[in-house]
């Protein structure tokens, strides 16, 4: 197996890399988020690398930091979401952000996902649930998301900051840290403010 390929950026794609190791170049599938970290063409990279070898094909996936891989390697271990959906959904959230997507339910947010369905979205969240901690996610953001199925008012301040366009990881994170003995309206004006702050 290959665990990471190290050489010179020589192309890039909206899909993938070619990264040349000794006179080869090794054609890598990324994400949108690891083609966001790349440096320019010509310069020295590492990508680590996972490889899927079906009957007909043999492809190289590449990911700029192994949170990326691990996460990666977590998605196609669910039903139905192989190596390409992985990449998909890794392109439109972060580690980090899937983990909290998936902590609080966010069904949506992994719909997002060019070819992910609500179905495949709601396995990734059920069976994800207790393995996606970490990834740049810290107890405390994951223990606050989880916090805001106690209480009725922060569910309802969550329903209405998703309906004003905002993530429902990112409301849920906000809402689940405020006091609960806040009403739904304070918990939305609150939430308004740090949210809008972060864009």
């Amino acid at each position: 197996m290959i665990y990471n390929v190290k050489g010179i950026l020589t192309y890039t794609d909206p899909n993938f890399a070619v990264v040349e190791c000794g006179g080869v170049g090794f054609k890598c599938f990324v994400s949108m988020t690891t083609l966001k970290e790349l440096p320019s063409i010509g310069s020295e990279v590492n990508l680590f690398t996972y490889m899927s070898v079906r009957e007909d094909a043999l492809d190289l996936f590449g990911f700029f930091n192994v949170d990326e891989l691990e996460a990666f390697k977590l998605l196609i271990s669910v039903s139905g979401i192989g190596p390409k959906a992985a990449i998909a959904i890794l392109s439109v959230l972060t580690p980090s952000r899937l983990s909290l997507a998936v902590s609080s339910g966010d069904v949506r947010s992994i719909q997002t996902a060019q070819g992910v369905g609500k179905k495949t979205a709601e396995r990734v969240v059920l069976e994800l649930k207790d393995k996606m901690l970490g990834f740049g996610t810290s107890q405390a953001d994951i223990q606050n998301v989880q916090s805001v199925a106690s209480s009725d008012e922060a569910q309802e301040a969550v329903e209405v900051l998703v309906s004003l366009g905002f993530n429902q990881s990112d409301a849920a994170k906000v809402i689940g840290a405020m006091d609960k003995s806040l009403s739904a309206d304070e918990m939305v004006r609150k939430g308004l403010r740090q949210l809008s702050s972060q864009l």
